[in-house]
């Protein structure tokens, strides 16, 4: 059965600068080294966002289905096993906080892979801005996500693109203790590098702490200069216990 959707458009509100907590977090990166790490692997990991009382706070919503817009079993799109909720404009303090805190530090990275790669930077410095932008593009719904895993979950290996309007990097949190409340469920990050064998980086996320990806390519250094590294990201199989994680996304959803 197909179902027509019809777009309202949806107002960004003026929102206020990030609250001091989620600046001084994410201020408390070392963002050149960070963007190093990116450029030699892809992935690079942040300080800790998120207290541990902040993330079970965080893991306690996910039984609230009003804070959602939309649920998505895994194993029935073939996207693996597990489930995601995809929050609704009404974000919760931390992770709108977070989005808009972490926003100014990556923006120059990501101009700078735009200008290496030739491509057009269409970011500007305000989030509210950019989200504006990809609202009148017709991407005016959240894909901010929280995601839920049992022992024998996965995901698949997938990108974040939801229409034209792309930022190329974004963010997850572990919200669990990984080796104590879970086993396994290791965050995976897979490229291909130009004309050569696909690479692999696996990551253990602790609690609270955050991983800035890319979402669909960045610049690798080639023969040629710089080329488009094409990447896919993923969860490994979880072997016990739970696990849970908060996705930002900096770019709205079609």
């Amino acid at each position: 059965m197909t179902t027509t959707r019809t777009k309202t458009p949806v107002p960004t509100p003026a929102s206020a600068p990030a609250p001091s907590w989620a600046g001084e977090r994410a201020g408390a990166a070392d963002w050149a080294a960070l963007a190093a790490e990116l450029d030699a692997y892809g992935c690079a990991p942040t300080p800790q966002l998120l207290t541990p009382a902040e993330c079970q706070d965080l893991i306690a919503l996910y039984e609230d289905a009003g804070r959602f817009r939309t649920t998505v079993d895994m194993a029935r799109h073939r996207f693996g096993s597990g489930e995601y909720r995809y929050f609704t404009h009404e974000l919760p303090e931390p992770v709108a906080a977070l989005r808009a805190a972490l926003y100014p530090h990556l923006v120059g990275i990501a101009r700078d892979w735009a200008e290496r790669l030739g491509r057009p930077a269409p970011w500007p410095d305000s989030l509210d801005e950019w989200l504006e932008m990809c609202h009148r593009a017709g991407q005016d719904r959240s894909a901010q996500i929280l995601l839920r895993y049992g022992a024998g979950d996965w995901n698949a290996l997938h990108r974040d693109v939801f229409g034209e309007m792309l930022f190329p990097m974004q963010v997850v949190i572990g919200l669990n203790a990984y080796g104590t409340d879970y086993t396994g469920g290791e965050f995976l990050l897979v490229e291909q590098r130009p004309r050569a064998q696909s690479r692999g980086t696996t990551t253990a996320l602790a609690q609270g702490h955050g991983l800035v990806f890319t979402t669909r390519d960045r610049p690798v250094r080639s023969k040629r200069g710089w080329s488009a590294g094409a990447a896919r990201h993923g969860v490994s199989t979880v072997r016990s216990g739970r696990r849970h994680a908060l996705g930002l996304v900096f770019h709205d959803a079609a």
